[in-house]
């Protein structure tokens, strides 16, 4: 057993070690897009990848992101960089607040195709952000694609990696493939002497300790204002990109996490980062599928990146400047393939339409717009699909005359639920002109779900009782007798309950 945990620690400190290199220009990266410097990127991966490591997700990679650059690049640069510290450490306590208030169940709610359409999105956001690297700046700074020699060799590199990658795990898993990859096209640049685009060449990552620092900003209502609305995007962005992020571990590994802890976990991570001069973050699933290929599945994988990381600034960066970008992206190629869930591509005609046009909508607008607005869009769509499906299941049956039944009185089984959408085709059974001077109506294979399906009995009582009949409910369930007592004025009925279901 203690062989066992030995080899883990050791696959964990590599994995972690691996995942800290792919973090590096990822985050210089989200820096450029948020407007910020990239030791404020830096200091984000840390904190939050430290932090999210050790009280959320066990395997899972969390960092500065581009789902949240991008929400802050207007509040950067109109009211500056304090401005964002102050709304990050806002961030945190909202994310805190959901997971004390135990939103994170929330994420039940996202059905299976908005999720693979989530994937699908950010796999092809990932890959997209990677063509960036085959661009260099003209003389009047606009961005054009390298000259075709230099071309060739980033992309025979990248494959090289990437062969590497693929195949070394059929010989050893020592060591992961992605750091040993890594690692083999560096040495070979440095020994040939290849002259291709290093981390260097894009930007410096040296930078010094991260300290405790306030954010300067008035401690003002205006300032609330201002900074509310931009941490409730950042928030909810976090959290779905977090949550969803964790689904996909979860299926990955077989394992169960907690939603409501790793709300906890990212308010946390946000909360300090916003004191330490970080632009926040949340979940990462390249990095996190980066880790978990590697074999990284405890919270020491993480915490291995995150400090990593800070070493790699504080006191490596001229080594990693060295490492060639075409490595890296090599390694995010990779993580693209295993991200992009392929057999989505086959089941689109074998699942319903409307699943299948969600998963596409999802993944679009995830690329096109937005991650958070892809997944309400999703979750909206699949919902009124539901609605609009269970609409035409009410249906009735008249039960045959039980024993000492008067011919004055008929019974009608209700099935399917009564609820906003139902109702119409409800009331729409009944005729009460010509039915006896009194109507059952046995619950026992129906529920009423809502105050629609309560004014929809309370509507067809009204009828009745114009006719001078009775309508009465019978083998109501105890949920349906608690909704009915609750709304005993708005609703003047008579029911017989029988117990749970």
């Amino acid at each position: 057993m203690a062989s066992i945990s030995l080899s883990q620690t050791k696959t964990d400190l590599l994995s972690g070690l691996t995942v800290a290199l792919a973090l590096v220009p990822e985050a210089v990266a989200f820096s450029f897009v948020a407007g910020v410097a990239p030791t404020v990127g830096l200091y984000a991966a840390f904190f939050v990848g430290l932090i999210a490591s050790l009280l959320g997700k066990p395997g899972m990679i969390s960092g500065a992101t581009g789902a949240m650059a991008v929400v802050m690049v207007s509040l950067v640069s109109v009211h500056g960089v304090e401005y964002l510290f102050a709304a990050v450490v806002l961030t945190g306590l909202l994310q805190l607040l959901a997971g004390g208030f135990r939103l994170g169940k929330l994420i039940r709610l996202v059905p299976h195709p908005v999720m693979l359409g989530f994937v699908n999105g950010l796999a092809i956001v990932i890959f997209l952000a990677q063509l960036e690297q085959f661009k260099v700046a003209g003389p009047n700074g606009e961005k054009t694609w390298m000259a075709s020699t230099e071309l060739g060799l980033m992309a025979a590199l990248i494959g090289l990696t990437m062969a590497i990658i693929h195949f070394l795990p059929r010989f050893t898993k020592a060591v992961p493939s992605s750091l040993a990859a890594i690692l083999a096209v560096s040495l070979l640049v440095g020994a040939v002497g290849l002259q291709t685009r290093t981390v260097g060449d894009v930007t410096s990552i040296a930078g010094s300790f991260p300290s405790f620092h306030i954010p300067m900003v008035p401690l003002t209502w205006e300032t609330l204002q201002i900074i509310f609305p931009y941490s409730a995007i950042l928030a909810a962005v976090g959290l779905i990109e977090s949550l969803l992020t964790m689904s996909v571990i979860d299926e990955m590994t077989e394992t169960k996490g907690r939603p409501n802890r790793e709300c906890v976990a990212q308010g946390a991570a946000n909360l300090a980062t916003g004191f330490f001069g970080g632009m926040g973050g949340c979940a990462m699933i390249g990095q996190s599928m980066i880790n978990i290929s590697s074999g990284g599945r405890g919270r020491l994988s993480g915490a291995t990146a995150a400090v990593s990381l800070l070493i790699f600034v504080v006191f490596a960066s001229h080594l990693i400047e060295l490492i060639p970008l075409a490595a890296l992206v090599g390694v995010m190629f990779m993580v693209v393939i295993g991200t992009f869930e392929w057999s989505s591509l086959r089941i689109l005609r074998k699942i319903p339409r409307s699943d299948a046009f969600v998963l596409v909508l999802v993944s679009a607008v995830t690329v096109f717009t937005d991650l958070a607005v892809a997944v309400l869009i999703g979750v909206l769509i699949s919902a009124v699909n539901f609605a609009w499906k269970h609409s035409h299941m009410i249906s009735r049956r008249v039960s045959p005359p039980s024993n000492g039944e008067s011919e004055d009185q008929i019974t009608y089984s209700i099935f399917g639920p009564l609820f906003f959408a139902s109702t119409g085709q409800f009331l729409d059974l009944f005729d009460p002109e010509s039915d006896p001077k009194t109507v059952v109506l046995d619950f026992s294979h129906s529920q009423i779900m809502d105050h629609s399906g309560l004014n929809a009995l309370e509507v067809l009582r009204e009828r009745y009782q114009r006719h001078g009949k009775t309508l009465r409910l019978a083998e109501v369930s105890q949920n349906c007798a608690s909704i009915m007592e609750r709304a005993r004025n708005l609703v003047n009925m008579s029911y017989d309950s029988r117990g749970s279901k």
